[in-house]
């Protein structure tokens, strides 16, 4: 039946066909604030505003794309997409461009790309569709090629280096292999090897990462360079109090004392505008949406959906936490974006095309004979 035949009812039917109204009432509300934080965070190029709605236009049809998928099929596309971000990266490192010191871009027509953005739904896909095919006959040995799997794509990203991507990258991995069912003994062998690492770990670093770690203990020892971010972050995260300075009314923000107020750092500017309450009303809408995605991850049809929608969802709690630790300096400042928050079209396309796995998980799902 054609298009034009069917009836407004039926087209809206057929074109809302697998999605998930929760999961978008959520991350349209988290994407609101975020456009009106940038919005705030953007006073002296109210251009990114624009950009990012079409941004937010572009994610949000790749998100009603992914979600008319079924899981089987995105199977079929897990080591092809895992493959080809392989490629990326290292075509990145072989002739990637240089921005403030990383290459971590390539160019593709009149635009550029991150392929390491593409690995934190690729190597998650991969993991799963390598546990689903094994399910049966799971080993020690299936775990430990698992391991490898992860860790090519985490080493090059690494290497551009991009800790913030790579530590997001391969937690989302790690996602993956726990919810296979690793013992917890050999969880616990491998927190006692990574500690036995990390003094080589840390000559490994570059002298930045290294600054960003001792800063996290004393961020006043280098208050004009490593640590006035967080210092910068924290006083703006304060003075919020508990019902904010008010939308556009944030003093750190606009008389620019807060540095990447649009990208990593716009935590800070929402804290100071809209306070306790409002990171409250944030951090509300964040456990929503990861119980939603768990509550589906839960009732997946086969191991490979539920492996998926489980990483996909803890994906967007490590971005949460991450950033939200970064900016109250908790944690080191490693890049990472607050999600569907932050500017951005590559962070933003992924995070939606997560919520339409987890929509493509949900209207799939097998129903239980009662």
């Amino acid at each position: 039946m054609e298009l034009a035949q069917l009836s407004p009812r039926r087209i809206f039917h057929r074109m809302t066909a697998g999605i998930d109204s929760t999961l978008l009432t959520l991350s349209i509300c988290l994407a609101a604030l975020g456009i009106a934080t940038l919005f705030s965070a953007s006073y002296e190029n109210p251009g990114r505003v624009s950009a990012q709605l079409a941004n937010l236009s572009v994610a949000l049809a790749a998100m009603w794309l992914v979600a008319q998928i079924p899981p089987q099929t995105l199977m079929r596309f897990a080591v092809p997409a895992y493959l080809l971000g392989l490629a990326l990266l290292v075509g990145v490192a072989l002739a990637g461009e240089v921005v403030n010191g990383a290459r971590r871009w390539l160019h593709i027509g009149v635009t550029r790309f991150q392929p390491s953005e593409m690995m934190k739904l690729a190597l998650p896909m991969m993991l799963a569709w390598y546990f689903h095919k094994n399910e049966e006959t799971l080993r020690m040995r299936n775990f430990a090629a698992a391991a490898l799997l992860l860790a090519l794509p985490v080493l090059l990203i690494a290497r551009q280096p991009d800790l913030g991507t790579a530590v997001l990258v391969a937690a989302v991995g790690c996602y993956v292999i726990f919810f296979a069912g690793i013992g917890w003994k050999v969880i616990a062998s491998l927190g006692v090897l990574g500690l036995a690492a990390l003094f080589p770990l840390w000559g490994m670093l570059h002298d930045y990462q290294r600054r960003r770690i001792l800063t996290l203990i004393d961020p006043t020892q280098d208050p004009l360079g490593a640590g006035y971010h967080t210092i910068q972050s924290t006083i703006a995260v304060g003075s919020g109090g508990i019902t904010g300075k008010g939308w556009l009314h944030g003093t750190q923000t606009h008389l620019e004392f807060i540095p990447e107020r649009h990208t990593d750092f716009i935590f800070a500017v929402f804290s100071e505008e809209f306070g306790l309450i409002g990171n409250l009303l944030l951090m509300t809408l964040y456990l929503l949406l990861i119980a939603r995605g768990l509550m589906i991850a839960a009732n997946a049809a086969t191991f490979f959906a539920r492996l998926l929608a489980a990483a996909v969802t803890l994906m967007f709690f490590t971005y949460a936490f991450v950033n939200m630790g970064m900016v109250a300096g908790i944690l080191p400042v490693v890049g990472v974006p607050l999600p569907f928050i932050s500017y951005g079209g590559s962070a933003l396309l992924t995070l939606f095309i997560g919520i339409g796995i987890l929509m493509s998980v949900h209207s799939h799902r097998r129903l239980v004979q009662t």
